[in-house]
């Protein structure tokens, strides 16, 4: 039994061997997996490298498993000493076949804290790992210390720039944070392809679709490109996974996130427009100055540009909105019977409904305002005052075919009125009778009793929202 046991850790040791080596031999290994066999046919390695795929034999699992799992527990309760390349391979191996072992991680954190390893070989490994398990929620939690590891350093050469003042250092320095920047573009969109994968190989993959937040939250902060690109990169992959509802939760805090970024945008051109028009109406301290300003009435460069931005920005929220919900048409009557594409919907619909009211909210106290004519008797009509402090009231009317329109910009004179005079055109977002006709279209064809019992539970609510809204 002793010689037993003697050639089972021989073997074990080998076997850690072939796997160090296969990653020495290839640095490009994509993907893991265990072969089914059930027994050694030959003598030879149970590691199987092919091209980037790298497997191991089935029989040899549970003899490779535990050893290296009592290995690590008995360094952790210092029974037994290993140097800091032995734990490397070790970790490594016992975290490729079962990565939701916490204590693993957690050597391997304090070992990349010792500069033992950099964060780039342990994002490697939880990017392999995820290929075998992907939804190892210990995985997943470690990439994220990892991250912001990364994060801390980037902020701590930024803070460091900032201190240096002049001299050769300054150079240097900056070349440094220009490099670190970059590898934080590489990481993210890195990340991003990590979680697609993970999400394909495992469906309703929450783990992965959190992470995908939490990295979009702590590295793409107030980058609307970043944000714009996953919504459209996103659009095809919940198109063939229409009963995946994480993905299209992904969407919703996308939306939402963007909303807030051109709310943030509209908030900040009415504030300096306020500030621009007010400068502007005090006594000029020269008399050709005060005679200028009033012979000319017309809105200053930089107020126009304020007004542009805010239109601009209104106006492309209600276009992700209409892109949204014509998606959500489009996947219903292409696949009927899916609750997850009805309750997307419903949350698109509730997104919206909320917006507008905090944008009716807003425009009331702005000076700029903005007018909506709607078919929706509950969000139809924003009254907000005009530039001058008047009030100039339009009377919505309901044109259920119609596109929503944005209509003149209300300013204190009516040369200023010249500037906009046909208006700004917006896409036609979703209203409530819009919605129940859908319902209706969908009532009136359809076959399928899921996709009649979905369809009737939302109309209800669109009867909710009414009632509420009156």
């Amino acid at each position: 039994m002793a010689e037993s046991e003697e050639e089972v850790d021989v073997l074990v040791q080998r076997v850690v061997k072939d796997i160090t080596n296969a990653f020495k031999r290839n640095p490009n290994i994509d993907e893991i997996g265990v072969i089914p066999c059930p027994e050694a046919r030959c003598n030879r390695s149970p590691i199987v490298l092919v091209e980037n795929k790298l497997g191991v034999e089935s029989w040899c699992v549970k003899f490779l498993l535990p050893y290296v799992h009592n290995k690590l527990l008995l360094y952790r309760q210092r029974k037994h000493w290993l140097d800091r390349e032995a734990l490397v391979d070790i970790t490594c191996t016992l975290l490729l076949l079962n990565p939701d072992f916490t204590t693993a991680w957690n050597v391997r954190k304090e070992l990349l804290q010792c500069g033992v390893l950099n964060p780039e070989k342990d994002l490697y490994l939880g990017q392999l790992a995820l290929t075998k398990f992907p939804k190892s929620p210990e995985t997943w939690i470690h990439r994220r210390w990892v991250l912001q590891q990364i994060l801390d350093q980037f902020l701590a050469v930024s803070h460091n720039k900032t201190q240096e003042q002049q001299g050769e250092a300054e150079q240097p320095n900056a070349d440094s944070s220009r490099q670190l920047s970059d590898h934080l573009t590489r990481t993210l969109h890195q990340e991003m392809r990590v979680c697609s994968d993970a999400a394909c190989r495992y469906p309703s993959n929450y783990n992965a679709w959190s992470h995908r937040i939490w990295v979009l939250q702590h590295m793409a902060k107030g980058n609307g490109k970043v944000f714009h690109d996953e919504l459209s990169s996103t659009r095809l992959w919940v198109s063939m996974h229409v009963s995946d509802h994480s993905g299209f939760h992904y969407r919703q805090f996308l939306l939402k996130e963007l909303i807030t970024e051109h709310y943030q945008t509209s908030a900040s051109a009415t504030i300096n427009g306020s500030s621009q028009h007010w400068s502007s109406t005090l006594p000029s301290s020269g008399p050709h100055q005060h005679s200028c300003s009033q012979t000319n009435g017309e809105l200053s460069g930089a107020e126009a540009a304020n007004e542009d931005d805010r239109q601009l920005s209104f106006t492309t929220v209600l276009q992700l909105f209409q892109q949204e919900i014509e998606l959500c048409s489009d996947l219903i009557q292409s696949f009927p019977g899916h609750e997850t594409l009805w309750s997307h919907r419903r949350h698109v619909f509730y997104l919206l409904n909320q917006w507008r009211r905090e944008h009716q909210c807003s425009s009331r106290g702005d000076n700029n305002s903005i007018h909506l004519n709607d078919c929706d008797p509950g969000m139809s009509e924003v009254s907000p005052q005009s530039y001058a402090g008047r009030e100039e009231s339009v009377n919505g009317q309901n044109h259920a075919s119609e596109p929503m329109e944005l209509d003149r910009v209300s300013l204190p004179n009516p040369h200023d009125s010249k500037r906009l005079k046909r208006g700004v055109l917006l896409p036609g977002t979703p209203t409530l009778t819009s919605e129940h006709s859908f319902v209706n279209s969908i009532l009136d064809s359809c076959c399928n009793p899921e996709q009649r019992r979905f369809a009737v539970a939302y109309k209800k609510w669109l009867d909710t929202v009414t009632g509420l809204q009156s």
